[in-house]
Order: structure tokens, then sequence, then C-alpha cells
């Protein structure tokens, strides 16, 4: 599959099977992928222990050779790393061996080539020491077990506490760091990854707010969340446009062994022995900790709300995709402990192509397939790579004799940058590019998701509103009334998968389908800069990737009862910056962000009885190239008059 296929592909199922980026990992050396027939070496000669009861020294007396040989074959099966029995057994024994690296961390078995992709597969596959009955997971003893008030930070505290992002990663300075016009030369490379950034939080100021606080206003007190969160930090999957990271490490790879040598020099020097570590879609240790540290922020802020649940348990929701359970599980242990398969019910609903899922509406979409109604926004985003990182690929075409960089090769080593730091703790691809490359790269993606998934794709409302049409129903204690968008009528008409009456919700989802959510609230004050320049970063724009689709971004609705308002208020917060509502029909303009939880509803309902579904989802519409057509409101060109 080339490039420019994996720009054409839209909202693809991420699993193995159907990943292509997954597919183009390299050759690993010395031996082929996880899946391939692994390479015989040749054994190891066995120990003095192993010979004496292997190989009978009394050679003439057969029977004792014959109770050696099955003394050996039944011990070996109770104990397989005692007797090698062949060949392919001593492979397997020694395939947890990490494969050769750049950084000398970790054992070489046989020299690589600069590009090879390097995997080491944890846990090994038959540990020989996994004995259950030795290692019981309880035996008593637990010592007291009084638990304690639940705690409220939003109702206690005179303050919230912020979160600075990316915890135990080394983000170095950009290019030429010190000559920065910021005060202090403050530029954080981490806060321009777009969809790629590890969530931080944002001031309220940035949103229009100047004075509003995550915590309730003086007067209200929470009395629900609805909590929608994405997963953590991920390896790359076949989305990474314009062209992915193991495809670039697999052009490097092949030059070499073509017979076509290519030496780096200077800041590039690195590449001489750089290996691909990625793997593909998966959670990487650093997403693990994120929704751990997600779900324990969450339970310290409204961990007061369980008391609500005296006769039942509250109800998460997530989607079958590997990253997506993790990342929910991973958030129950931050917010309920371990154990906590007794403290909650995960519902887990299938994330595949012709199944009705609000947190993967695009697969129940046919329209969201296809690239002329789907994917302006790598279009665009690749035209603005061509014009911002010239001067960048001219710097680095300089610094290596043997091999030709395209603009996409140098926009690939910012997504590496980015993607070697959340799984590596470290990248070196990040010191290569100055502060203006690291604006110009958060804009490329900004562009990408304004033009694919938020105000200014034609299918972002109609895809977001089946959250919508469920928010509402929790929101308001009714169920949906007319299954017509990417609503599932099997679990949402279900009490019991999908309750009504709780104070407490949690969602898992993609960063795609975030922006979905947030095109189809109406939460203007994103869009108020109108539709995206492709050749150059306006001065003033409302839409940032890095702010509102980072690893493990996170909504907030807060449900507020005040002895200053006669009716309930909602307020939005993403990713602790309060949300002005006043976009939405009815709702006033507010310091706080609130809006009556009835103006709310009303207006929310008013979208989805005018969102067409049908139209948007399986309508023959075109969208016109370039400025023709443009919307900010996420709406396909309307359905002709009958």
């Amino acid at each position: 599959m080339t490039a420019a296929d994996l720009e054409r592909q839209y909202s693809v199922a991420d699993d193995a099977a159907h990943d292509s980026e997954y597919h183009s990992l390299l050759p690993i050396e010395p031996r082929a992928a996880a899946a391939q027939p692994q390479q015989r070496r040749s054994a190891p000669k066995p120990s003095s222990a192993q010979t004496s009861l292997c190989h009978s020294p009394l050679r003439g007396y057969a029977i004792f050779f014959l109770a050696g040989f099955f003394t050996c074959f039944v011990y070996q099966y109770s104990h397989p790393s005692f007797c090698p029995r062949s060949l392919d057994l001593v492979d397997q024994s020694y395939s947890h061996l990490p494969q050769s690296t750049d950084t000398g961390t970790y054992r070489q078995t046989t020299p690589s080539h600069a590009g090879s992709t390097v995997v080491h597969n944890y846990p090994p596959a038959s540990p020989t020491n996994a004995i259950p009955s030795l290692f019981p997971s309880n035996i008593g003893y637990a010592g007291p077990t009084p638990t304690g008030a639940e705690p409220a930070l939003v109702a206690t505290a005179p303050a919230y506490p912020l979160h600075e992002g990316a915890p135990n990663l080394l983000v170095p300075k950009p290019l030429g760091h010190g000559t920065s016009s910021r005060p202090g030369g403050n530029f954080d490379i981490a806060k321009h990854w777009g969809n790629l950034s590890p969530w931080f939080s944002v001031p309220s100021s940035s949103f229009g707010l100047e004075s509003a606080s995550p915590n309730p206003p003086e007067t209200c007190s929470v009395i629900g969340l609805h909590l929608l969160h994405r997963h953590g930090a991920r390896y790359p999957t076949s989305h990474a446009i314009p062209e992915g990271p193991a495809l670039f490490a697999t052009r490097l790879h092949n030059a070499t062994l073509a017979g076509k040598p290519w030496v780096a020099t200077g800041s590039l020097s690195f590449l001489n022995n750089w290996t691909y570590k990625l793997g593909a879609a998966v959670l990487t240790t650093f997403g693990r900790h994120q929704l751990l540290e997600l779900g324990i922020a969450m339970r310290i802020k409204y961990g007061f709300l369980l008391e609500t649940f005296t006769d039942r348990l509250p109800v998460f929701r997530t989607e079958s995709q590997n990253r997506m359970l993790q990342s929910a599980y991973n958030f129950a242990i931050g917010f309920f402990g371990y154990p906590f398969e007794d403290k909650y019910l995960q519902s887990i609903s299938i994330e595949a192509l012709g199944f009705n899922n609000t947190l993967a509406p695009y697969e129940a979409c046919p329209n969201a397939y296809d690239p002329e109604k789907a994917e302006r926004g790598a279009e665009y985003a690749k035209k603005w790579s061509a014009i911002y990182l010239e001067p960048a690929r001219q710097r680095l075409q300089s610094q290596i004799d043997g091999f030709a960089f395209g603009i996409e090769d140098i926009y690939t080593m910012q997504k590496l940058c980015a993607y070697e730091t959340v799984a590596m703790g470290y990248s070196r691809f990040c010191e290569l590019f100055t502060e203006e490359e690291w604006e110009g790269f958060a804009y490329s993606l900004d562009l990408e998701f304004w033009y694919t998934a938020a105000f200014g794709a034609p299918l972002a409302r109609s895809l977001g509103v089946g959250y919508l049409q469920e928010l509402i129903a929790r929101i308001t204690h009714t169920p949906i009334t007319t299954h017509n968008s990417s609503t599932n009528s099997t679990l949402d008409d279900n009490p019991t998968t999908f309750p009504l009456n709780d104070a407490l919700y949690v969602d898992a989802t993609h960063e795609t389908v975030f922006l979905h959510i947030i095109t189809a609230l109406n939460l203007t004050n994103f869009a108020a800069s109108g539709p995206l320049p492709v050749d150059h970063i306006p001065k003033k724009r409302s839409f940032s990737s890095s702010e509102l689709a980072s690893f493990a971004t996170n909504m907030q609705f807060q449900l507020l009862s005040c002895t200053s308002t006669p009716e309930p208020q909602i307020r939005i917060i993403i990713n602790d910056g309060v949300t002005p509502l006043s976009g939405i029909a009815g709702c006033p303009k507010n310091e706080h962000g609130m809006c009556p939880v009835p103006t709310f509803v009303a207006a929310q309902r008013k979208t989805i009885r005018e969102t067409d579904w049908d139209w948007a989802c399986h309508g023959d519409w075109t969208v016109p190239p370039g400025a023709a057509w443009n919307t900010t409101t996420g709406e396909p060109p309307a359905r002709p008059p009958a």
C-alpha cells in the first residue's frame, strides 16, 4: 500500500488484520515479525547436569539409555527449560531476547541496518515459573480495611489542580532554543503535537472565559457528571498522514539493503544507527499511565457522587478496540482501585463495520468511507506542510548524503518526535525543528481535523448527533424515542446497559468522535474564526487540535444546583477549560459558562430534529473542491428539494 493509499483512508478499523501500517512494519532482524516462522539457531551445549540425566554414560546398556531418555522426556514436559527437545524448542526459549538496537542498552544478536524494526515481545509465551498455586492473588490477613469519606475536591477545595500533561517524559527544547521572542523562551513542544499531544490543562481564558474555574461558582454545587474521554497515547495507526512512520523507516532500511548506502551527519547523525521501535495502534506505557492518572483525578474531584449509588453500580462505556478497552480498564483502576470488578459495570460496544455505536459512529455511516466526502483535511494538511517545512527540508537535506528527503519525510520526522516520546520517553527527532516549525506542525493537524472531523467536515454533525441523543436521554431521564442515527437500540433501550437516572457516567471514545460531538453540540466559540486558511496560520484562531483532540482529552458535563438560579445549570469543561455556551440557542452569556438545563436540552433537541443522518451518511452528494464550499457547522451540502 502506498502513502497515497493511506492518505485516502478514513476511520478504518485499527486491528492488526486491517491496519495497513501494522503490516508495513519492517523485516525484523535476526528473525521475521512475530507472525512469521522463526529462524533456527545453534543449540547451546547442555550443562553437566543435563548431560548426566539426558545422556547416560553407560552407552552399552540400552535399557539405562531408554530409561534416562524416558525420564528426560517426562521431566521436559513438567519443566520445559531443563532438557532441550529440538532446535525449534531452543529457538522458542530464546525468542524473548530483544533485538539489536542503536543504543546498546538491549542485548544484540546480529547487526541491524538503519531503519530496521526492533520489537521486544513481553510477556513470554510460556513462562516456566508461572505456577498459580505458588502465587495466589489473595492469601487473607489483609489487616484493617475501613473506608473513609469520598473525596470531593470540586466541592471543598479553594482552587482546582492543573495538569501539566507529560509526566515521566523527557521533552527537549526546540532547535534554536534561547532565541525565542517569548518571555523566558517558554515553549513546550508537546503542546504543539495536535492529536498526538498528551492532554494538558487549558486555561478557560483560551476559550474566552477569563475568570471561570472548573470549580463550581460559590452559589452552586455539583449534582451530576457526564465524563467523555479519549483513549491514552498509542502507537501509530494507518491514519499517520501524509506518510506513516513505519513507511519512512522502510525507505531508509530498503535504501541500505538495495546497496545504496547513505550517511547522515550533524544533528541527523543518530539516523545512521536508528531503528524503528514502535508497535501499532495499542496503548503505550505512558498511555496506560494517562488513563490511570485521569481515573485518580476524577475520583478525587467527584468521588462524592458515588454516594448516590445505594443499590446499584455505575455503568461506564467503551468499545471493543484494544486501546479503547485498555483505556477504560486503566481509568477504572485509577478511579476505583484494584480490584475493581465488583465496583462498577463496564459496557463494551462493538467497533466494526455495520455496527451502530455512538462511540464509533462512522462504522454505521457508508459516506464516512468515501474519501471524496471525508478526506479534505488530509489534502489541506499536505498543502500546508509543503509551505512551512520547505526550509526544514533544505536544512536537513544538507546533513545527509545519498538519500533524498521529500516533504513527507520531514513531516514524518515531526510525527516520530511525538510517537517516540510517548512510547519510549524521549526522541532525538524533537530537537531537529524550530518553534515556528512546531507551530506549523500543530496547524497542519488543525487543518486535518477541522476539515475531516470538526466544524469544517460535512459529516461531523451527523456523526456526533447519536451521542447527543444519549446525552439528552440521560440528562432528562427519558428513553430515546427514535433511533435514526448511530444509536444502538439493543443497548440504549435496556435500562440495565443504558441507565437513565445515575449521577455519574463515563464514556470513552476517539478524538475524531470527540470533535464530532463538540461540533454537534454547537460549541460555536471553536468555530468563531471561520474556515481555516491553507496558506498561512491566522493570527487569531479559535480551533486548536492540541487543546481539543489530544491523547486522553476529556470533557466534563457538569450538572449544577444553584441557590442563585431557579433552574439546574449545565457547564462543559474541556481539559479543565470552561467553555462558553452562549453560541447554543437560548443560552445566555455567563462568566462561569453556565446555561439552564431546560434551555440547553431544548437547543440540542432542535439539533437532533434538524440533523439528517440518512442524507449525510447515505446520500449522493459531493463537496466542491477548494473554497467553493465551506461549512462551519459540520453539515453536508443541503438535500435537494423533493
